[in-house]
């Protein structure tokens, strides 16, 4: 199993204006001459990590990555005003133009590969290459698997401490309950509410659960924007129409597209891989047989790393 490569320091970071109100957060790592590569975080709210630099070949990848709107340090934290799909979308339009990219790799897991997959079909002439992890096309039956019947059954002891915050009668739909809570002029009803959805999301992440990955999602910043934020898009449907990005696959068929999925990977099922890779069979798919949501479970971190090199083969003609 191939591991993440070598810690490095970012070699650039600023802030870039997308309208009055937000600002991201960017670095760049890596080669400033190498294959670009933009890297999209999941959630919506996630954020990036440093350890997110280490998934691409430091020595021939210019590697991007930021915090989208609301997330990690970009601002106004957990802003929900002016924050959709499709702001996300215009706003990695920006961020290329600002670094004079002409087209990049684009990769993107959970959320960001619903993003990628977007921005991809707004823009394929902009796309390199696609590497897809945890595909999530935000249809509502996967909203409602996830956060209101389906995964209950496999977790109902994680699902009681995620559900014991709504009021009884308000149980029938939990996205918009959750939602009233998370937009309280209060902020300790904001806050529990808050480390309720982000815990049930950390609990549930990987096939063998990780006290210290759990331990990550009750911290308030990253807790609040993450569940404002998710459900803020969730209960808009993610400003998609249902199939929308199923239907969009027409206008990427001729990117080169890998698909990475956990087999038991509860918080996005394997069938929403499964539906993208019928639709586009161009895409290569990789099922990882032992592997949940995460992209650091062993098998589904070697199958992206694997990929970041396929992709850097077809793209420069150098195998390393």
């Amino acid at each position: 199993m191939r591991t993440l490569y070598p810690e490095i320091a970012a070699n650039n970071e600023f802030f870039l204006p997308v309208d009055k109100q937000h600002q991201l957060y960017v670095e760049e790592a890596g080669n400033p001459n190498g294959t670009p590569v933009v890297f999209l975080h999941g959630g919506p709210g996630g954020g990036f990590s440093a350890t997110h630099r280490r998934l691409f070949d430091p020595k021939r990848y210019r590697i991007v990555l930021f915090d989208q709107r609301g997330s990690g340090k970009s601002t106004p934290h957990a802003s929900l005003e002016n924050n959709t799909t499709w702001d996300l979308v215009a706003d990695l339009e920006k961020l290329r133009e600002h670094l004079g990219i002409e087209k990049w790799v684009v990769f993107g897991g959970s959320w960001g590969s619903t993003l990628a997959l977007c921005y991809a079909e707004t823009h394929p002439e902009r796309v390199s290459a696609l590497i897809l992890r945890g595909i999530f096309l935000c249809r509502p039956e996967e909203i409602d698997w996830f956060y209101q019947k389906g995964v209950d059954a496999i977790f109902p002891d994680l699902f009681e401490n995620y559900a014991k915050v709504i009021p009884p009668e308000k149980r029938g739909n939990m996205v918009k309950a959750y939602y009233e809570l998370l937009n309280s002029p209060d902020e300790k009803t904001r806050m529990t509410a808050a480390k309720a959805w982000s815990v049930w999301e950390g609990s549930t992440l990987k096939l063998i659960p990780d006290p210290m990955t759990i331990s990550s999602f009750e911290s308030d910043a990253k807790a609040l924007a993450m569940a404002r934020i998710e459900c803020h898009f969730f209960i808009n449907n993610c400003w998609l129409e249902p199939e929308q990005l199923i239907k969009g696959v027409e206008k990427i068929r001729h990117i080169p597209t890998w698909i990475v999925h956990g087999r038991y990977d509860v918080i996005c099922p394997f069938n929403n891989a499964w539906d993208l890779h019928k639709a586009f069979p161009e895409a290569k798919l990789h099922v990882i047989p032992d592997a949940g949501h995460a992209y650091d479970e062993p098998g589904i971190l070697n199958a992206l790393l694997n990929a970041q090199e396929e992709a850097l083969e077809i793209l420069t003609g150098v195998h390393k």
